[in-house]
C-alpha cells in the first residue's frame, strides 16, 4: 500500500524546483550576454548595421554601461527574450570576452598548490584559447605544470622565479581573434629575520636615536610594529616616538630613561597575515652626561617625487629628532591642503584619501623646536589610467563601402593608441589609414572581415575596445513573400520593396507581364517603394518587385485590395453633465464587412487605461461594429475631449466628442490687497472657472495669528455677488496681520478657495477693549494689590500698549492714576503707611497705546491687605499621648485685622536649639494638633504662632511636655489554647517591661478570619482570654501588650482551622502535617502555624 504522504512529497519537490527556477531566472547575466540579445527578433545580420560590443580595460578601469548597471537583466526574466536568445544562438559571431584575467597574488605557503587565472569568452562557433606570459605563448603540452580548462589557465607547483609576470588570454574562432587585458601574477611570502644577534645601541639621555628594522625578504607590502621588552607590549607612537611604514625603523626624537630596554621589530604580511620577529636590539643610556638641547633634524620623510593613482589614499611621512621634541607642521606650496586630508601619528603623517588631480602639487613638512627648525619639500603627482570616452562597435557593411572607426580615451599621461586585427598589429597600408585613435578603410573587401581592437594605453595601464567587422555578401531574399496590402478607396497606397541583399540590388516593378512606368499617379520613390495616388478599384491586383545583384535575383509579389472607406459616428457629439452624474458615449463604425474592426478610446488624445481608471470608465461592446464608453460618478477632471479610434487592416478613422462637466466653481485668481486702514481692507481678485454653472456669490475669508484657521469676515457690500471682482473686508482689528482668500459658490456647490493674499497689517488705532476681571486683595500690611486679565495682543491696536491703574479710597473724590508700561502685566501694588488694614478702595483699570487712551473697566471695590497676625495664641497646653506623640491645644487670639489663616507649632528637645527644631502647620484654622514621630521619654519645648498670606505673628509662651517611655519590646510568648466548639480559650506568658519601657497595663488580642477584611479586637488586663469563633474557617490570632507608651511588640501568629463539634488543644510551635491518605480525618484537627507579625 502506498504512503499517503507521497503526493505531498511530490508537491514539495515540484515547489522546490519552481523556486530554484525562479532564482536562476533572477540571476543577472553578463554584459556580453545582454549585448548578444537583439531588440527585434525579426531582424537579421544583414539589416543590423552597428551594435555595441563589450569593452575591457587593463585592470582598474571599468566601462560605463548605464543601461545595464541599474537594472540587471536576465534572459529568462525578460518578455520575448528567450526567442531573441535562441536567435542569437543560431547567429554566428566572433569571440566576446565574458571574463578576463585579473591580477592574482598567490601565497607561496598556501595548501592549495594550484594557481588559477580565469578567462572566458562567448562566440559561435565556440572559441578556443591560448595564453601568453610576458609576451611568450604558453606551451601547455610541453610543460606539464600548465593546463587549460574552459579557457582558464591552471599552473601547478607555481614558483616566483618561473611564473611571475604578465598573463594575456587569446580567444579565437573562425570569425577572428581577440586579446584580453593583462593580468599580473605575483607571489606572497615573508622570510625570516637573520638569526644573528644585534648589537646594543647606547645613547645619552636627551639624544635622538633610530633603531633599524632591516626586514627579511617579502612580497607584497608588510606592516611594521615594535615590541618593547616582551610580547605583546607594543611601542606606543606619540610626538616623541614614530614607526615608519616606509622604512620600518623606530625613531625616538628624545630618549628618556624609561626608553631603556630591549626592542624587537615585528613585521606582518598584508596578504598571508604571517608574522615574524627580529632579534632584540638593546637600548642603553650612556653615563657620561645628558645631551643638551639641539635643533631638529628630519630623519624620515616622503620622497622628493611621489606618484599616486587617482582615487587611492596617499600617506606622506615626516619625523624629526630633536631636543626639545620637535613639532611637525604641514603646508601646500601655492595652495591649500585638501579639506579631506587628515593628520595622523601626532602630525607625523599627512593622509589624503581619494586623491584627485587637483591634489597634485608641492607639499612641505616643517619640524621646529625652541632651538630652531628645518623643512623638507616633495612633489606629489597624480596619474590616471586610460578611460574610454568613445569606443568602437560591431559593424556590418557591404563590400566596397567606406569604414570609419574612432576610439578616444582620457588619462594622465595622455594615452597613445594602437590597433589590432585578429590579435595582430594593424598599421596604415593600402586601403587602411590609421591616425591615432581613428581607423579608416576606404573600400572594404571580404578579406577585411574579422575582430578589431583599439588599445589606449599609457605607462600605468591599457584598455581595450573590441568590435567585429562583417562584410556582407548575399543574393536578394524577400521575407515575408508574398505580402497582402489593403488600401482605402481614394487614398494613397505604398508598396514597399526591401530585400535582404549585399551588395545593393537593382529594383524593377511590373504588373502582370508589363513593367510599370512611373506617371503622375504611380511613382517609384528613391527607397524603391511604389506609391499609387488616389487608389481605385482598377488598381487591385498583383504587383511584382524584382531585385537583382551579381550574386542572384529574387521577386516579391504584393497583392493589393482596394476597399470602401470606413465612417465612424460618435454620439452625442457634445454633452453637459453635473458632477456625480454618469454618461454613455456610443461609437459606431460603418465599414467593409469583409474586414474586422478594432476600437480604442482616448481622453484628451491619450489612451484610456480601463484597468487603472476602472472606477470611472467602462468599455462596453454592444455589437461587432459598435462600442460604448460609460463614464460613472463624473468629476470635474473628466471634462474634455473623448476620442474613438476605429481601425481595420485598410484604414483608421478617429472621431471626437466633447464632455462639459458642471460643478462647483474653480478657485478665484490671486487676491490682491488694494488698500488697508485700521479696520478695513479693500480686496480684488480675478474670476476662476465657473465650471459651466454661473457663480452666484463670493465668500471672503481671513486668517490671523489669533484666529482658529480661516474665518469668514463681514464685507461691504454684503453679499458679494458673482459678477463682482472686488469687496471691502470690514470690522477688522487694528494692528493685526491678516491674510485673505476668496471662495466662490454656484448652484452646484462651493468650490476650492483661492491662493492666500500676501500678509498685510491693519493700521494702528486707539485701544477699544478694557481689561476684564479686575480684582485684588492680599499683599503685605499697608499694600493695595490690584490684578486684572491682560488684554490680548489681538486687541491692543498698536505699539506702545500699556495700562492705566486708577484708584481712590471710598468717599474721596480724586482718582490716583499709575501707568503700567508692560503689555503683559497683570498686577499693580500700591503701598501707603497711612491707611489701615482692609481699607476699601474703588478701582478701575484702563488701556492706552501710542495713538491715545482707551476705555476703563467698570469700577470695583478692593480692600487693602489686612497684615500679618498681631497677637499670639493663648492658653497653650501640651500633654503626652504616647512615647512618640504629644497633643498641643490653644485658644484663638483676638480676631482683629490680621486674622490667622492657620497655626504653626514649633517643638524641640533639651538637646536642640529652637532654631534647629521641627515645625508642623495646621491645615486650617484649627486649635489643636498631635505631634508625631517623637523620641520616647524625652522633654519637648513647644510654641504656637499664627500665620496668614502676609506673614507670621508672634509666638506664644513656651510650654513643655515629656513623652512617655517606649512600649514593651518583648512580645507575648508561649501562646496556648483549648478549643471547644466555637469557643477558644487562649493564654500566654505575661510580658515584663524593661526599666526604660512603660509598664504593662493590659493586652490586646486581634482575631481575624482569613480572606476577610473584618477583625475583632479584645482587650484584657490578664494574660488570658476567651474568644468566640462565629463560624467554621481559618482564623489568625495575634497578641500584644498595652502600655502608656503605646502598643508593644506583636506575638507570632497563631492559625486556627476549625469546624463545629471539635475539641482540640494545642501549644504554640506545634505543627501538624497530615498525609494525603488521612486528609479527611486530619481535616478535623486544628493546626497552629507561627507566622510573621501583622
Amino acid at each position: 500500500m502506498g504512503s499517503p504522504w507521497k503526493p505531498f512529497l511530490l508537491l514539495s519537490v515540484i515547489s522546490g524546483l519552481s523556486d530554484f527556477a525562479r532564482a536562476v531566472a533572477a540571476r543577472p547575466i553578463s554584459y556580453a550576454a545582454v549585448l548578444r540579445m537583439k531588440p527585434d527578433s525579426s531582424s537579421s545580420a544583414f539589416n543590423s548595421r552597428s551594435r555595441p560590443r563589450q569593452q575591457h580595460s587593463g585592470g582598474l578601469v571599468t566601462p560605463d554601461w548605464p543601461a545595464f548597471s541599474s537594472h540587471p537583466l536576465s534572459a529568462l526574466s525578460q518578455p520575448s527574450s528567450q526567442e531573441d536568445y535562441r536567435s542569437e544562438e543560431s547567429e554566428e559571431f566572433g569571440p566576446v570576452f565574458m571574463q578576463e584575467p585579473d591580477d592574482v597574488i598567490f601565497p607561496l605557503d598556501s595548501d592549495e598548490k594550484k594557481v588559477v587565472i580565469h578567462c572566458e569568452a562567448r562566440g559561435n562557433p565556440p572559441p578556443t584559447y591560448s595564453w601568453y606570459i610576458n609576451g611568450t605563448e604558453v606551451d601547455a603540452e610541453a610543460d606539464y605544470r600548465y593546463s587549460l580548462i574552459d579557457g582558464n589557465l591552471i599552473i601547478t607547483n607555481a614558483s616566483e622565479t618561473t611564473d611571475y609576470g604578465r598573463y594575456q588570454c587569446k580567444a579565437q574562432n573562425s570569425f577572428g581573434t581577440v586579446l584580453s587585458r593583462d593580468g599580473i601574477l605575483q607571489f606572497a611570502y615573508l622570510g625570516a629575520f637573520s638569526g644573528k644577534a644585534r648589537g646594543a645601541v647606547s645613547v645619552r639621555e636627551g639624544q635622538g636615536v633610530v633603531l633599524m628594522c632591516t626586514p627579511p625578504p617579502h612580497s607584497p607590502d608588510i606592516i611594521y610594529s615594535w615590541v618593547f621588552n616582551e610580547f605583546p607590549s607594543f611601542v606606543a607612537e606619540d610626538s616623541r616616538r614614530f614607526i615608519s611604514q616606509d622604512t620600518g625603523n623606530l625613531y625616538i626624537s628624545k630618549v628618556q630613561p624609561s626608553d631603556v630596554g630591549s626592542y624587537i621589530c615585528l613585521v606582518k604580511n598584508t596578504v598571508t597575515n604571517a608574522r615574524v620577529l627580529s632579534p632584540p636590539t638593546p637600548l642603553t643610556l650612556k653615563t657620561d652626561g645628558v645631551m643638551g638641547e639641539y635643533e631638529p633634524k628630519i630623519e624620515v620623510h616622503f620622497p622628493t617625487s611621489v606618484l599616486a593613482a587617482r582615487g587611492v589614499t596617499v600617506r606622506l611621512e615626516c619625523f624629526a629628532l630633536g631636543n626639545p621634541v620637535p613639532t611637525i607642521t604641514w603646508r601646500k606650496i601655492n595652495g591649500n591642503i585638501p579639506k579631506k586630508a587628515r593628520l595622523r601619528k601626532s602630525q607625523a603623517v599627512l593622509e589624503i584619501p581619494n586623491i584627485q588631480l587637483e591634489d597634485s602639487g608641492t607639499y612641505e613638512c616643517k619640524a621646529e623646536n625652541p632651538r630652531g627648525g628645518t623643512a623638507f619639500k616633495g612633489h606629489l603627482q597624480v596619474y590616471t589610467l586610460p578611460q574610454w570616452v568613445r569606443m568602437i562597435n560591431d559593424t556590418q557593411m557591404d563590400s566596397g563601402e567606406k569604414l570609419q572607426w574612432e576610439c578616444k580615451a582620457t588619462g594622465r599621461p595622455r594615452p597613445t593608441y594602437r590597433w589590432l586585427r585578429n590579435g595582430l598589429p594593424l598599421t596604415s597600408q593600402g586601403r587602411v589609414e590609421i591616425v591615432n585613435g581613428e581607423l579608416t578603410n576606404h573600400k572594404v573587401q571580404q578579406t577585411d572581415s574579422g575582430m578589431y581592437q583599439c588599445v589606449a594605453e599609457n605607462k600605468y595601464g591599457a584598455i581595450y575596445s573590441n568590435a567585429e567587422l562583417k562584410i556582407l555578401a548575399s543574393a536578394p531574399v524577400f521575407i515575408p513573400n508574398p505580402i497582402r496590402v489593403i488600401a482605402t478607396l481614394g487614398k494613397d497606397v505604398s508598396l514597399e520593396c526591401k530585400p535582404r541583399a549585399s551588395p545593393k540590388p537593382r529594383i524593377t516593378w511590373k504588373r502582370g507581364d508589363r513593367r510599370i512606368q512611373p506617371n503622375k499617379r504611380i511613382m517609384l520613390l528613391r527607397n524603391n517603394t511604389l506609391r499609387i495616388v488616389n487608389s481605385s478599384r482598377a488598381d487591385e491586383g498583383n504587383y511584382v518587385c524584382r531585385a537583382e545583384n551579381q550574386l542572384g535575383s529574387a521577386e516579391l509579389t504584393a497583392m493589393l485590395w482596394v476597399k470602401e472607406a470606413m465612417r465612424v459616428e460618435l454620439s452625442p457629439a457634445r454633452v453637459e453633465v453635473t458632477v456625480g452624474e454618469s454618461v454613455v458615449l456610443s461609437c459606431k463604425a460603418t465599414h467593409d464587412t469583409s474586414l474586422d474592426v478594432a476600437f480604442q478610446w482616448f481622453f484628451n488624445q491619450k489612451p484610456i487605461n480601463f484597468q487603472q481608471d476602472g472606477g470611472h470608465f467602462e468599455y462596453i461592446q454592444t455589437q461587432s461594429s459598435t462600442v460604448d464608453l460609460m463614464i460613472r460618478s463624473i468629476l470635474l477632471k473628466h471634462a474634455g475631449k473623448y476620442g474613438c479610434r476605429a481601425q481595420t487592416s485598410a484604414d483608421t478613422v478617429f472621431a471626437e466628442a466633447e464632455l462639459l462637466v458642471r460643478g462647483p466653481p474653480g478657485p478665484p485668481g490671486v487676491v490682491i490687497v488694494e488698500e488697508i486702514t485700521d479696520t478695513t481692507a479693500t480686496l480684488s481678485w480675478t474670476r476662476g472657472l465657473d465650471n459651466h454653472s454661473p457663480i452666484s456669490t463670493y465668500n471672503v475669508q481671513a486668517r490671523s495669528p489669533f484666529s482658529l484657521g480661516w474665518q469668514t469676515v463681514k464685507t461691504d457690500p454684503d453679499p458679494v455677488t458673482g459678477d463682482m471682482e472686488s469687496a471691502i473686508a470690514v470690522e477688522l482689528n487694528p494692528w493685526v496681520e491678516y491674510e485673505f482668500r476668496v471662495v466662490a459658490s454656484n448652484a452646484i456647490g462651493t468650490g476650492d478657495p483661492s491662493a492666500p493674499s500676501r500678509a498685510v497689517r491693519t493700521k494702528e488705532a486707539v485701544p477699544s477693549v478694557a481689561p476684564a476681571n479686575v480684582s485684588g486683595g492680599n499683599g503685605r500690611r499697608h499694600e493695595l494689590v490690584i490684578s486684572w486679565e491682560p488684554v490680548s495682543e489681538e486687541f491692543q491696536n498698536g505699539e506702545g500698549f500699556g495700562y492705566i491703574v486708577a484708584f481712590r479710597a471710598n468717599g474721596s473724590r480724586g482718582w490716583k492714576e499709575k501707568m503700567v508700561t508692560s503689555a503683559d502685566s497683570t498686577t499693580y501694588k500700591y503701598r501707603d503707611e497711612t491707611f489701615p488694614p482692609l481699607t476699601p478702595f474703588e478701582v478701575k483699570v484702563g488701556v492706552y497705546n501710542n495713538k491715545g487712551d482707551g476705555p476703563f473697566s467698570k469700577v470695583v471695590v478692593i480692600h487693602s491687605a489686612e497684615g500679618e497676625p498681631r497677637e499670639a495664641p493663648s492658653d497653650v497646653k501640651a500633654y503626652s499621648v504616647s512615647s512618640s506623640e504629644i497633643r498641643v491645644t490653644w485658644k484663638l487670639p483676638n480676631l482683629e485685622p490680621g486674622r490667622p489663616r492657620g497655626y504653626e507649632v514649633s517643638f524641640w528637645t533639651d538637646m536642640e536649639q529652637e532654631e534647629s527644631g521641627k515645625k508642623q502647620r495646621t491645615v486650617k484654622n484649627e486649635t489643636s494638633m498631635v505631634l508625631t514621630g517623637l523620641e520616647g521619654n524625652s522633654l519637648y519645648h513647644i510654641t504656637v504662632k499664627g500665620f496668614n498670606s502676609i506673614g507670621q505673628g508672634p509666638a506664644s509662651t513656651t510650654v513643655t511636655a515629656k513623652t512617655r517611655k517606649a512600649p514593651p519590646s518583648q512580645p507575648p510568648s508561649n501562646l496556648m489554647w483549648i478549643q471547644e466548639g466555637n469557643n477558644v480559650s487562649l493564654s500566654w506568658d505575661p510580658v515584663k517591661a524593661k526599666e526604660n519601657e512603660s509598664d504593662v497595663i493590659g493586652y490586646m488580642v486581634l482575631l481575624k478570619q482569613e480572606g476577610r477584611g473584618h477583625s475583632q479586637v479584645t482587650r484584657t488586663i490578664n494574660p488570658s482570654t476567651m474568644l468566640s469563633l462565629p463560624e467554621g474557617g481559618t482564623y489568625i490570632i495575634e497578641v500584644r501588650a498595652l502600655s502608656e507608651g503605646g502598643d508593644g511588640a506583636v506575638s507570632s501568629q497563631v492559625r486556627v482551622v476549625t469546624s463545629s463539634g471539635v475539641r482540640a488543644k494545642s501549644k504554640q510551635g506545634s505543627v501538624h502535617c497530615p498525609p494525603q491518605s488521612l486528609a479527611w480525618t486530619l481535616l478535623l484537627l486544628v493546626l497552629l502555624v507561627p507566622s510573621a507579625s501583622w
